[in-house]
């Protein structure tokens, strides 16, 4: 349970005292990326539920997106806002990688990551059933599931270095496999077809996303990997509240 430990510790600000730095562990925690979703699903879920029951649902919604960006450290909404910043700059690819690495925040991400919680947060206020609002156990678990595939299928950046670099080397195809099946059961347990459509349709748009990066870039990075969380988790959001559905 090490690998998991290393995993829970690194995507969230869950206390583990049990964790044993290993540098073994930390390659194979990969595959546990996952269950380190549900956890943070489950999380959510109970954040949401009880908000709701003590406020309308924008405050709750309001609530539960502020208790996602602190349990996540922010760590893949920088992600997120690095990747506009380099995207946005529409410069060569050494320069956008180089203003990827830059610390400071510019123009362009803040305005992604304005976009990216309002959307979020607008479709929190939607989920006031619940049924849906106990899909907010599926959404982390797919987003980091659908990762899992992005690291398999394209390459890591030549030349750059980071936690990203070395955590696709204990991937396999049974993970990803494994991964799928657990996403896609309990999404038909939640909601039957429509959190199934929302995970297949957010993988497909994880795919084109992943695939349209790595062509800019030459491959992907940490902050590519967090970005594909965000805008996988925004996208099974947006498709859970469709309008469309009966």
């Amino acid at each position: 349970m090490n690998a998991f430990f290393h995993a829970l510790s690194f995507f969230s600000r869950i206390p583990v005292p049990w964790l044993r730095p290993s540098e073994e562990a930390w390659k194979k925690s990969v595959v546990w990326y996952p269950a380190v979703g549900l956890v943070i699903g489950l999380v959510l879920c109970g954040v949401h539920q009880a908000a709701l029951w003590a406020f309308a649902p924008l405050t709750a919604a309001v609530l539960t997106m502020a208790c996602w960006v602190y349990i996540t450290g922010g760590l893949h909404l920088d992600g997120w806002m690095d990747l506009a910043d380099g995207l946005g700059s529409s410069r060569p690819r050494e320069q956008m990688l180089a203003i990827m690495k830059d610390s400071r925040t510019g123009a362009m991400g803040v305005l992604a990551a304005i976009v990216l919680l309002l959307v979020k947060t607008a479709a929190l206020a939607e989920l006031d059933h619940w049924q849906l609002a106990a899909c907010l156990l599926l959404v982390p678990a797919a987003a980091r599931t659908h990762v899992l595939l992005a690291i398999r299928c394209w390459p890591y950046v030549t030349g750059e270095k980071g936690v990203g670099k070395s955590i696709g080397e204990a991937l396999r195809p049974f993970h990803i496999g494994a991964g799928y099946l657990f996403v896609l059961a309990l999404g038909w347990w939640l909601a039957d077809i429509r959190a199934v459509t929302a995970v297949v349709l957010s993988l497909v748009i994880s795919l084109l996303f992943a695939r349209s990066v790595a062509g800019k870039l030459g491959g992907l990075t940490g902050d590519c990997y967090g970005a594909l969380i965000e805008s996988a988790e925004a996208v099974i959001l947006l498709i859970l509240i469709g309008s469309w559905w009966p």
